[in-house]
């Protein structure tokens, strides 16, 4: 019996690692036709934020699979003075510092610019995380990737949230994503990694599609 245990296990073993090769197969292929789909769009993006002034990229460290920081890259959004205008936010209006405290976001964003909101609104600002996807910090699809500073609010479950890599969109994307609240967005990521499969990933990707053309949430 033990040694029919220590087979199934091994089998088990191999199952998750043929698994996890096909899905990195995927992720690299959907990744690589996303960039040449998206080449002459992200080169129009770039110059756009260009001409504002400032760098065109935002890096910044996020969580990832099995708790290592990664660089996250977006298109940059925001003004290059916006941790000073965050401050200043925080500490003049109470109504902006409680939202921020509970759900990390604000709705009227005074650090976004006027090409950033437009990025923001149809998740363009997101494309340049396929390069992270290329490099394997990211997934396609799964949590959306968050700062060290968030990982209090996962309590117990940001060792789910670990377990798989970060992904470009998710089950939060299309379940409402910033209008619902920060506890609904960890439930949904618990629920995805509890539940992932190949199948979910593909309806995910589908779903994504109309939640972004519509803006669902986005802002």
């Amino acid at each position: 019996m033990p040694a029919q245990n220590t087979r199934l296990s091994q089998k088990s073993v191999g199952d998750r690692a043929d698994t996890g090769v096909a899905n990195r197969l995927l992720d690299i292929s959907i990744a690589l036709a996303a960039l040449l789909f998206f080449a002459p769009l992200m080169i129009l993006v770039a110059l756009a934020i260009m001409i504002s002034g400032g760098p065109v990229l935002f890096r910044q460290m996020r969580l990832g699979q099995g708790g290592e920081l990664f660089t996250c890259l977006k298109f940059r959004t925001m003004y290059v003075d916006a941790e000073q205008l965050l401050a200043d936010v925080l500490a003049n209006d109470p109504v902006a510092r409680d939202g921020w405290e509970r759900e990390h976001k604000l709705r009227s964003d005074p650090r976004v610019s006027f090409v950033g909101r437009f990025l923001r609104k149809t998740s363009l600002d997101e494309l340049p995380q396929l390069f992270n996807v290329l490099a394997g910090s990211m997934s396609i699809v799964g949590p959306r990737p968050i700062v060290a500073a968030e990982a209090r609010r996962y309590g117990r479950y940001i060792q789910t949230y670990c377990e798989v890599r970060p992904g470009i969109t998710g089950l939060w994307q299309i379940s409402g994503r910033n209008e619902t609240s920060y506890r609904r967005r960890v439930a949904c990521d618990v629920a995805y990694v509890r539940t992932k499969s190949a199948v979910k990933d593909l309806l995910i990707i589908v779903k994504t599609i109309p939640a972004v053309c519509m803006a669902r949430g986005a802002y």
